[in-house]
């Protein structure tokens, strides 16, 4: 593991970087509010996917400063401003790895920013987490990346959203319900689960095969 520093007009977002050999994409973290790159849930998929022989980048989305503000929480809900760190983030890593194919994983408010990002930067996939498609709405029908949804099937408001947000979107789309997982996949095997439907859609996608995701 590479822990990096990524240099943005506030400052620094730190992040921790992983490349396998022969690794062909490297996937970009789009955390939920409230989360970092310690995320222990984005840890476990990250780690999943590098045994699939991808590359991951988690990276925190704020500054060190702009954490421990009192208003960090406005930050965090601010998918605008996720966006915009997401994508600079990207154009980063791009420089030294300009042959790495980028894909992102967000989740919550992450996956928001996630999807914006995609319509400014060259994503060959997208997977969503119990994301938030929803605050991204309007940026949906414009969407290109082949996009996965994953929500649990007991978290219901959110996948309600998901199911709105998959009817404006006109891309490559799958939606997988997770029987039995709340909104942190938290259940036994769950994240596992999820874990492995995203090393598996981003692979498919990469290399353009179909698979059964199941």
């Amino acid at each position: 593991m590479q822990h990096i520093k990524i240099d943005i007009p506030e400052g620094i977002l730190n992040g921790d970087l992983v490349i396998p050999k022969a690794a062909e994409a490297l996937i970009l973290f789009a955390h939920g509010s409230g989360s970092s790159r310690h995320s222990p849930r984005n840890q476990q998929v990250a780690q999943t996917l590098q045994q699939y022989g991808l590359a991951t980048l988690l990276f925190d989305l704020l500054t060190p400063e702009e954490e421990i503000n009192e208003i960090g929480s406005e930050y965090r809900f601010n998918v605008d401003l996720l966006t915009d760190r997401l994508i600079l983030a990207t154009q980063w890593i791009r420089k030294s790895h300009p042959q790495l194919k980028i894909g992102y994983f967000g989740a919550s408010t992450g996956a928001a920013a996630a999807l914006k990002a995609s319509l400014k930067v060259d994503t060959f996939a997208i997977v969503s987490r119990g994301g938030r498609p929803d605050l991204a709405m309007q940026a949906l029908p414009w969407i290109q990346a082949p996009t996965l949804l994953i929500v649990g099937g007991d978290d219901e408001v959110v996948l309600s959203m998901n199911r709105e947000a998959m009817e404006q979107m006109q891309c490559i789309k799958e939606l997988a319900i997770v029987e039995g997982a709340t909104h942190l996949f938290e259940e036994p095997g769950k994240l596992k689960e999820v874990a492995e439907l995203a090393a598996k859609w981003f692979l498919m996608m990469l290399h353009k095969k179909a698979a059964v995701l199941r």
